[in-house]
């Protein structure tokens, strides 16, 4: 079984993210309510940093060092049990 992860990531405007997944969807996602604390504070504050995003270990990260949960970005929480198995 593969988990879904991250395979690339657009920023959109707006501090969206279009994001191809590793089986293969593109989604779309309002990072907004994820850029919460410190650690987030200068992309919240200039859109240019939030652009600065990449794919790394099937996640977003940026270079101030905040990351993302790749689950969280992928299913809004933990992924559904059956999602693994989809994705086989």
């Amino acid at each position: 079984m593969r988990l879904v992860r991250i395979r690339e990531a657009r920023p959109l405007n707006d501090y969206r993210v279009q994001l191809t997944l590793t089986d293969g969807r593109v989604v779309e996602r309002d990072l907004v309510p994820l850029l919460a604390g410190p650690v987030f504070e200068e992309i919240r504050n200039d859109e240019a940093r939030f652009r600065e995003m990449r794919v790394e270990g099937g996640t977003l990260v940026w270079p101030t060092g905040a990351d993302l949960c790749p689950d969280v970005l992928i299913w809004g929480g933990l992924p559904p049990s059956d999602a693994a198995s989809d994705a086989a």
